[in-house]
């Protein structure tokens, strides 16, 4: 398509086609985790893992935080619809490869399936999280985040609550079969929005070799105020990370069934989430990011209180559905602005290397915060686990707003209006 064919479509056409789009390839990322993350954990514990093991099989997931290793490739190599297609259907591959597989007798090849999907994965969000960046503006980022993690969290209700649901009488063939599908499924848009791919396709003007592009993650990394900013983001996530790292486990201590921690997990709290999204993406819009920071930041860390309670056996299984609730509407809201925060640090050349980077932080943070989070619930109990939580969560916040009003962080936060000025 020419540049005079691309101004003749209208802005509404470009940023509707953009958010079916990233709708789809964000459900597709959130349908295989939210399986591997929300209701693996519960299939663990029943097959009698402990807590630190289940926590220490986080690092399955390890090419999530990797992942920024090779988004320079990604970003300066082939089309965006080539790699979509390839690790789409890739993962819906070894989806099917898995369902072929007897699971029953051992889950070694259920391992190796869901670090093959997750590099995958990871590879998909880098180009997804780049279209983001390219395609949406400043003021279509907040609407687009709350899309992207409502997509993604509808994902994560089918993979972590319908998939669950259906493993428990069906098995395992049925379960990845319909996960194959499922991913086939939401790769039809990238097969039919063209306009909007053809439009990321954007490249340093410099030349690159393969040696100097290896470092350029190195080299992005070291612009002014990006260290800082990403032990920030870390630091907002860590404490809520770790508070809601081993809910699954904790609802199956409890003696809830299998089917009633999906409608919980899967149904009810994801359905939460959504909400959330969409007030974290209205208040965002409506009141700018650093106001909603703060209150995202509050409510959620207010909501991990609920958790403490009904791990001190207060309320009975209303104050945990409650818990369950309010985490997931104001961890949600927090997650849509904390994204749209990302999105406003990231330079569009660079999108996919940036946003990769900062990503990574959030799940350097919340690999560690679960595996923090394993070890002082075996040792102390979930009380113990979810009050540290709390309070990392409050200090967290505290930090990341106090230093975005001393004006730290990377150039591109003051150009969005997000940093006070330096104020010494």
């Amino acid at each position: 398509m020419s540049t005079t064919d691309k101004a003749r479509v209208p802005r509404s056409g470009i940023v509707g086609g953009t958010f079916a789009l990233l709708s789809a390839l964000y459900f597709a990322q959130g349908l295989p985790f939210g399986f591997f993350t929300q209701a693996l954990p519960v299939v663990l514990r029943r097959s009698g893992y402990s807590l630190v093991a289940i926590s220490a099989s986080g690092v399955l997931f390890a090419p999530w935080a990797l992942k920024f290793l090779w988004a320079p490739y990604v970003d300066r190599y082939g089309s965006r619809r080539r790699w979509l297609l390839s690790v789409q259907l890739g993962a819906a591959a070894v989806a099917l490869i898995l369902a072929c597989l007897d699971l029953t007798s051992g889950l070694q090849w259920l391992f190796v399936g869901v670090a093959v999907v997750n590099v995958l994965s990871a590879t998909q969000d880098v180009v997804t999280d780049g279209l983001a960046v390219r395609l949406l503006d400043a003021r279509d980022r907040g609407v687009g985040n709350g899309i992207q993690l409502g997509a993604y969290r509808i994902g994560m209700i089918v993979g972590g609550g319908v998939l669950l649901w259906l493993f428990s009488f069906a098995g395992w063939r049925a379960l990845f079969v319909a996960m194959a599908v499922l991913i086939v499924a939401s790769t039809i848009p990238v097969l039919l929005l063209r306009t909007q791919l053809d439009r990321a396709d954007v490249r340093p003007a410099e030349s690159t070799t393969a040696v100097r592009l290896a470092g350029t993650w190195w080299v992005r990394l070291r612009r002014p105020g990006v260290l800082a900013f990403i032990g920030l983001i870390a630091a907002y996530k860590f404490g809520n990370s770790m508070g809601s790292a081993l809910v699954g486990p904790f609802l199956s201590d409890l003696g809830l069934s299998l089917g009633q921690i999906a409608l919980l997990e899967g149904g009810v709290a994801s359905g939460a989430a959504l909400a959330g999204a969409a007030l974290g993406a209205w208040y965002a819009t409506r009141f700018g990011r650093r106001r909603a920071l703060l209150v995202a930041g509050i409510t959620q860390t207010l909501a991990l209180g609920l958790y403490v309670a009904a791990a001190l056996d207060i309320g009975g299984i209303a104050l945990v559905v409650t818990a369950s609730v309010s985490e997931h509407v104001f961890g949600g809201a927090a997650t849509v602005v904390l994204f749209a925060l990302m999105m406003d640090a990231s330079e569009r050349v660079y999108a996919g290397t940036d946003y990769t980077l900062i990503a990574c932080a959030v799940v350097f943070s919340q690999g560690i915060a679960g595996l923090a989070a394993g070890v002082v619930g075996q040792a102390f109990g979930y009380a113990a686990m979810f009050g540290t939580g709390l309070v990392l969560s409050g200090l967290g916040c505290a930090l990341l707003l106090w230093a975005l009003n001393k004006g730290i962080g990377p150039v591109q936060l003051s150009d969005s209006g997000v940093m006070a000025p330096d104020r010494g």
